[in-house]
């Protein structure tokens, strides 16, 4: 079947796209992915055989936005905690001094507002909240008035002022672990971070050493490194974090959603059309 191959859906990160089955297949012209990460890919291999690369960011954006909003949420009044306290077999009160923290009127720090950060600002903007934001390109005045988004042309300046730190950006070799040990430190101590980008965007390590020092308060991941994590992490054992399994983009219509705009990238790849959703090397 080989020589009929024309174009490859990619669900999940699979089938895996390396040198060997780029070889056998001669009549590839396009990989559709399944949402807006392509870390997975090898960009300028697939490129070097003459085949084009296309994601789904329209179908992902408003769901993994509302993944981050749920983790801000439920790290701040302590959601995961307290149901474990509300279904405990000892259960007969909750104790005064179980305590989360104000959201509305806190401050939020995105950093990268891209399709998904802009949508994470008008969430975070219904809950009262103030906004900066750090991004590679400052958005348009009107949009940041929209959401009422402050820019914050240094992520140092973002990073001090944050209440909660919500991390949205692609995985590249230039934010591979762009939080880091000095980013935490440069963090109120009283601050929540939340990644519902890559794993590997934070060094997973320190942060394990800042949630147990206090460094930080507490920490919201819907992604880690590796997926799923060793079952003995430390991260799996401490209180102050909460860690889900990838959800950002796992309902039923961002499922559907992503197929379409997939099938859609497909067709106009074929038919020698602009492809909507298409991703070049840099």
């Amino acid at each position: 079947m080989s020589k009929k191959v024309r174009a490859i859906f990619l669900w999940w990160h699979k089938p895996v796209i390396d040198q060997e089955l780029l070889q056998s297949l001669s009549n590839l012209k396009v990989i559709a992915n399944s949402g807006v990460g392509m870390d997975h890919l090898d960009l300028k291999l697939v490129a070097s055989f003459g085949v084009k690369m296309a994601n789904a960011p329209r179908a992902v954006s408003s769901s993994t936005a509302d993944t981050g909003m749920a983790l801000l949420l439920a790290s701040a009044r302590r959601l995961v905690e307290g149901y474990h306290i509300a279904i405990s077999s000892g259960m007969e009160y909750c104790e005064a001094d179980f305590l989360g923290v104000e959201v509305t009127g806190a401050t939020l720090g995105i950093i990268g507002m891209g399709r998904i950060g802009y949508k994470i600002a008008l969430r975070a903007k219904a809950f009262e909240m103030n906004i900066l934001y750090h991004n590679r390109t400052r958005r348009k005045e009107q949009e940041e008035q929209a959401v009422g988004a402050t820019y914050c042309e240094k992520i140092d300046s973002l990073l001090q002022q944050a209440d909660f730190v919500m991390v949205v950006v692609s995985l590249t070799p230039q934010t591979h672990k762009l939080i880091g040990k000095r980013e935490l430190e440069l963090m109120k101590p009283t601050a929540t971070l939340i990644n519902i980008s890559r794993g590997a965007v934070i060094d997973q390590e320190v942060l394990v050493t800042a949630l147990q020092t206090g460094v930080i308060r507490a920490a919201a991941l819907d992604v880690t490194y590796p997926e799923p994590l060793s079952r003995d992490h430390a991260l799996l054992k401490l209180k102050n974090v909460i860690v889900t399994p990838h959800l950002g983009i796992k309902t039923h219509k961002a499922t559907f959603m992503i197929t379409e705009e997939a099938v859609e990238n497909i067709l106009a790849a074929l038919n020698g059309l602009p492809i909507p959703g298409e991703v070049v090397p840099s």
